[in-house]
């Protein structure tokens, strides 16, 4: 098989598999590192590279295969996510579970990243502030 067609059996199938509900997940920077490896060791045994060749991964993604950065796909994804559920009625479920905030007392310590919390994270940089209603 060449480049090309094993090039598109891996964005057809194992993207799609390491994308599958990435829509509601938090990444974390280790979970991050991970997808990147994990994709990075799939382009490089595609082109038959190792490590000890030293050659950069943007160098690899970019020019030799034109494959994207994992983790940037699944935050457009996110991004887009969001956007359909802030279009939906107020009565959908999604919608509703977005614009929960619970009541009550929190657990004694560092609070959980939540994903409405990354999203916020991510805008500060850019001045786009998620509009959750």
């Amino acid at each position: 098989m060449n480049k090309e067609t094993k090039l598109r059996i891996h964005n057809i199938t194992a993207k799609a598999a390491l994308k599958f509900g990435s829509e509601a997940w938090v990444l974390k920077e280790r979970e991050e590192q991970r997808l990147e490896a994990g994709q990075m060791k799939f382009l490089r045994h595609l082109l038959g590279a190792t490590k000890l060749d030293k050659e950069k991964n943007q160098c690899i993604r970019g020019k030799k295969t034109g494959a994207e950065n994992i983790v940037k796909e699944i935050k457009q994804y996110q991004e887009k996510w969001l956007q359909h559920v802030q279009r939906m009625d107020t009565n959908r479920i999604p919608k509703q579970a977005l614009q929960y905030k619970p009541k009550g007392r929190w657990n004694i310590g560092r609070p959980r990243k939540r994903w409405r919390d990354q999203l916020h994270f991510e805008d500060q940089g850019t001045g786009n502030t998620p509009n959750p209603s």
